[in-house]
This record gives C-alpha cells, structure tokens and sequence, in this order.
C-alpha cells in the first residue's frame, strides 16, 4: 500500500500525489516509480533515500520532465499550485533553472570541460534573462562564485573545470543551480564523489544558503548518515515505492520498518561490532 505523505506544517510548494514512471520493456512496461506521495515546504528538505535503482533519481528527473519520451509518467506533481506534468513546454522551461534547479552527481560530467566555468555559469543568467547587459552577467556569475567559497572569482572565472578540486567543481555546479534564485532545489547525491571533509563543507553550504534564501529542498542520498545531517523530513524509497516517511528525528531515533532498519546497520557507527558482518540493504 502506498505510504500517504504527511500534511506538512507550512503550505507545501512542491506536491508530489500517486507518482509512477514506467519504461518499455520487453514484452512489458517496466516500472520504476509506483504510487509514492510526497511534498516539500518553502525552507524545508526531504531527503529520499534509498539503494541504487530504487527510483530516486527518476524521480527527481520527472519533477523537471527531463525524463526521456519513452517513459510514461502519471500521477501530480504540482509546483506552487501548477500542475507540471501536462504544463506545456514552453512554460516548463521558464520553470527550469528560475523557479526549480538542479544539482546533478557528478561535477566533470556536467561540466563542460572546454569552457570556462564563469561562461558555464553565464549562460544560465542568460537563459532566463536575455535583457541583461554583459556587466550585469558578469557581476552576476561573479557574486554567484563567491556566495559559493570559491576564491578569487574575479580572476577565476576564466579557468576550465579541470583546473578546480572535486570540492571546488560541486561548489560551481550549486553556483549555476542558485545564481537565478530558484525556490526549489533538487540535489541528486551532490556529495558521492568527495571525501568527508569536503562533503562536510558543501552540507554546510547548502544549509546556509537554504537558510540566506528560504530554498526547499529535495536531498536525494543512499547516505543516511549524511541525510542526517541536513534533511527535517525523510521518505525512505525501495523497489520504487515510499516503504517510511517522517520526520528525520523519528526516522533515525525510531525506524519503522525493517528496510529503513537494514539501512541504518548497513552505515558503520564508533560502536558497530566489528567482528560481525555489516548488514545488507
């Protein structure tokens, strides 16, 4: 049985109801999405978690209909009162990066490597606002960096994604999803790829700039230890379907079920027994 989202203490700028997304297969659709309800309050994050291939990212993609035109998507999805999912493109497009951004996984496959970031930037200003000037996107993609941490924007605009560390590359991707302001932010595993440490800063900087901006945002992880860090609410995704969803201090504190259980033993802890095997997802 679907798992019903929790009404949400402030109205809900992001309303997810009955979400399937399905994919040809042989002989037979392939469902990879079925019936999960969710929704997202302005300054708040849902993580969703879960294993690979539990429907996350497809999700996330069928937010920004980004998924590709064999998949059939049915259901709601409903951003600050506007049905998305039969919003014509056109319209869906002023959407994408101005109202709803996105960090993608992997920063070097996203980033153009032949072009310097600060164009990579600009261009974003320039998709949603063709009437600036080229002073006007400059300062914009220059304040962007710097709201971001990365050093001496002025200068650093004009090198190549190649010539950044892997921390500084993620800080750029968020620096394109956030120089236009969006109110949603969906952030599709943004620390995988880097090392505590780092990890640990671009958690910190998401949460102020969500706290600067109001931002809701949809955190989507296999990590439960780092959706701990940053999540008020959590939905717990396997097999493509919502199996627990509450708020993030219950989730950890008082798991409900027995795969959110499995998730949480399968994380090491300064207290896992470690003669025993670790458990399995």
């Amino acid at each position: 049985m679907p798992i019903p989202a929790p009404t949400p203490k402030r109205e809900p700028i992001l309303t997810v109801e009955d979400l399937c997304i399905s994919f040809p297969g042989a002989g037979s659709e392939r469902k990879a999405v079925s019936n999960i309800s969710f929704s997202i309050a302005e300054g708040e994050t849902l993580g969703l978690v879960g294993e690979s291939g539990s429907g996350k990212s497809a999700t996330s993609l069928a937010i920004l209909r980004l998924l590709g035109p064999s998949a059939r998507v049915t259901g709601s999805i409903r951003y600050a009162g506007t049905e998305l999912l039969t919003l014509p493109e056109a319209a869906m497009r002023r959407h994408r990066g101005r109202e709803i951004a996105m960090i993608f996984q992997e920063p070097m496959t996203a980033l153009n490597p032949v072009m310097p970031v600060g164009e990579q930037i600009a261009e974003a200003v320039r998709a949603r606002h063709g009437g600036l000037s080229r002073a006007e996107i400059r300062g914009r993609v220059v304040e962007s960096m710097r709201q971001v941490g990365l050093p001496d924007p002025e200068r650093r605009l004009r090198d190549y994604p190649h010539q950044f560390s892997g921390g500084q590359r993620q800080r750029i991707l968020i620096s394109m999803a956030l120089v236009n302001r969006p109110k949603l932010l969906i952030a599709d595993e943004p620390t995988t790829a880097l090392d505590v440490t780092v990890q640990a800063q671009i958690l910190a900087l998401l949460r102020s700039l969500q706290e600067q901006h109001g931002l809701a945002m949809l955190f989507i992880s296999h990590d439960l230890a780092v959706v701990s860090q940053i999540a008020s609410r959590v939905a717990v995704m396997q097999h493509g379907s919502i199996v627990e969803q509450a708020n993030a201090a219950d989730i950890f504190a008082r798991p409900g079920h027995e795969y959110t259980r499995r998730l949480l033993s399968a994380a090491p802890t300064m207290r896992t027994d470690r003669s025993r095997p670790l458990a399995r997802g």
